[in-house]
């Protein structure tokens, strides 16, 4: 039994435990799940107590930042694979993770989907930025249209927007090895910089077996990912401490 301690505190300091964050655990790939761990954290904390926060180099950060090793990563990959850049600009006129209406989605942060896709957006961002960089003069200005689009991993015609500096009628998925899109799946890209590579001998996830393995971009994401919590709502969960991501 835990001693309730923070009952003799007076309401002033009671109160200043609330602005208190305090790291809980790795919960590491969530995938489909993210409903799921959602629901089940906000019923355990409350949904304003708890976070998903990532540390990066030593320093624990919101996911809007450490979103942008991310994408960095991508921006390097694919600047140092001209003949990748050409193919996209050539053969494709959008990208997407698991699902088509992926192409619709600009922004990383995604409450409304049934799992989070960030390779096709950072894949997007890089070569939008191509477009104005007069050092590659392949990647030119496109319309804002929406185009029939021939999905290369099915063979169906999708009517989808075109992606800035995407002139060509492929749709390409990036995911599983069996997708048309494999060379730009996040095990594949590595990390690109020695400090963000991390390992966690006690966890096996389907990234450590495909492209680099725990030195993917993908492995950044998943090992730094980090489970914060209310030092308020923690301590009100009582012996259940003991495994708050008990259930993930």
């Amino acid at each position: 039994m835990t001693y309730n301690w923070q009952s003799h505190l007076s309401a002033e300091t009671a109160e200043r435990l609330s602005a208190i964050w305090i790291p809980v655990g790795l919960p590491g790939f969530s995938g489909a799940e993210k409903a799921r761990w959602n629901a089940l954290l906000s019923e355990r904390f409350g949904s304003d107590g708890w976070r998903i926060s990532h540390i990066v180099r030593g320093k624990i950060v919101p996911r809007s930042e450490a979103i942008r090793e991310y994408e960095e990563a991508y921006r390097r990959y694919l600047r140092e694979r001209p003949a990748l850049v050409n193919f996209l600009v050539e053969a494709c006129g959008n990208v997407y993770d698991d699902n088509q209406t992926n192409v619709y989605d600009n922004h990383y942060e995604q409450p409304h989907t049934a799992m989070n896709h960030y390779q096709d957006i950072s894949v997007r961002r890089v070569i939008a930025e191509l477009v104005d960089d007069p050092a590659w003069p392949t990647v030119t200005p496109t319309p804002e249209e929406t185009v029939d689009l021939l999905d290369f991993g099915t063979g169906e015609r999708i009517r989808a927007p075109r992606a800035r500096g995407f002139r060509g009628d492929g749709l390409l998925q990036i995911r599983d090895p069996l997708s048309p899109g494999y060379v730009l799946n996040p095990a594949v890209v590595p990390a690109h910089d020695p400090a963000l590579i991390t390992t966690n001998p006690g966890r096996r996830e389907w990234y450590h077996d495909e492209g680099c393995g725990h030195l993917s971009i993908e492995a950044f994401w998943q090992s730094s990912k980090v489970v914060e919590v209310r030092l308020d709502r923690f301590l009100a969960s009582g012996e259940a401490r003991s495994a708050p991501l008990s259930g993930l």
